[in-house]
């Protein structure tokens, strides 16, 4: 009787092949470059394990991402402690990470990293060097290829806010061998032969830190940074940061953020002008209205009808001001004379003289009058002044007496 080959569903047929796959290979440590990063809502981590040759995709679960101290990123060298596993629902072999240890850059990114750095020194990413972008501009060039999704976007941007820009596109390989030498030449050839054009874009749509590579060569760099046309950058999708991003003039974040940076300056101004015309005409209106209110209410004033009444109304205002001030100056007479009385009876009885008619002396020796007895010595002479003469007399006996 013929053997009958056995049946599998896809389900069974994964799943044996899952135990034959984690029975063969234990725990194991694996070296390769992240690439292709993304977290999950959850926390999940999801990237793809590369080396020069080939790739193999990882899950790392938040209860295990959660202990490592460093974030991952794309292009960072590590090594993982990982099981071989199955994701069943794509019949997908993985790598289910337990333990991650960085090893830094791989290739790739050391190769962008040190290059980067280069430059950095050199001034060539300073804002001081960095040219404006036109707010108007009439022509721009484009510079990217024209079979990707790149070229259809800005177009399709520029043609939905046409405001009368001319465009000139510069058809270039963007990956690749040459491709690095292709955008160079490019930017060159638009700063000698096309020297009308007020701002260049430069970019590609998104993909892999290799596809995006010609956009980080040193060539296209330098050629970039002496530029006399300002550059707008536009690499890849919002995350995606090449070393032309910090030497261009401008970083759009996608083709299409950078075509709308080139109309909307010119868009805003033109809302921008029509919105300051309704306010105009709306200011004109009221101003009206308070001008024709103003004119009926003085028309109607009881100044219209009797123009004396501002005339009454000063009169006694000032009838009012003159008699303060008449009370004023009055008072300040007054005080004027209380003081002087005052000062004048101070300045009378500080007259030396005044005590002498209340019975006292004035005895001097020589210039300086004698304050005290003991201050003399026998054969002194003195002069004791009365209110009515002068004694002039000879100091014979000097007596202490207590004081009282």
């Amino acid at each position: 009787m013929e053997e009958l080959t056995p049946v599998f569903k896809v389900s069974e047929l994964n799943k044996a092949i899952k135990e034959i796959l984690e029975s063969s290979f234990n725990e194991l440590w694996v070296e390769g470059e992240i690439s292709g990063l993304k977290e999950s809502s959850l926390g999940h981590i999801y990237f793809d394990l590369k080396d020069e040759n080939s790739l193999i995709s990882c899950v790392f679960f938040k209860w295990f991402a959660n202990k490592i101290k460093f974030d991952l990123e794309n292009g960072l060298l590590v090594r993982v402690r990982a099981q071989v596993t199955i994701y069943d629902k794509q019949s997908k072999y993985q790598l289910q990470i337990k333990e991650v240890v960085s090893l830094k850059y791989g290739p790739l990114q050391l190769a962008f990293e040190q290059l980067k750095e280069k430059l950095k020194k050199e001034g060539l990413f300073d804002e001081s060097r960095k040219k404006r972008i036109p707010p108007f501009p009439s022509k721009i060039a484009v510079v990217t290829s024209i079979h990707g999704a790149a070229i259809r976007d800005i177009l399709t941007i520029l043609k939905k806010k046409y405001m009368g820009i001319s465009i000139l596109i510069y058809p270039v390989k963007v990956q690749g061998d040459g491709a690095a030498e292709e955008i160079s030449f490019a930017i060159k050839d638009l700063n000698e032969n096309f020297r009308d054009i007020d701002v260049i874009l430069v970019g590609r749509g998104g993909g892999s830190m290799e596809d995006l590579w010609a956009f980080n060569e040193e060539i296209v760099a330098r050629t970039i940074a002496a530029s006399k046309i300002p550059i707008i950058s536009c690499v890849g999708h919002e995350t995606d940061f090449t070393i032309a991003d910090f030497v261009a003039d401008l970083r759009a974040a996608t083709p299409s953020a950078a075509a709308s940076l080139v109309v909307k300056n010119r868009e805003e101004l033109i809302n921008h002008i029509a919105n300051i015309e309704k306010r105009i005409i709306q200011s004109l209106k009221v101003y009206q209205e308070r001008i024709n209110n103003r004119y009926f209410r003085f028309i109607n004033s009881r100044f219209m009808k009797n123009p004396y009444l501002i005339i009454q109304r000063d009169v006694r205002r000032f009838d009012e001001l003159f008699d303060n001030l008449l009370f004023y100056m009055e008072n300040k007479v007054k005080q004027a004379e209380n003081s002087l009385r005052l000062q004048s009876e101070k300045i009378i009885n500080l007259d030396p003289h005044l005590p002498l008619k209340k019975g006292y002396s004035i005895v001097k020796k020589g210039d300086s009058v004698i304050k005290k007895g003991l201050s003399l010595s026998n054969g002194d002479e003195l002069e004791i002044y009365f209110t009515d003469s002068v004694v002039k007399s000879e100091v014979k006996k000097i007596e202490e007496k207590e004081r009282l």
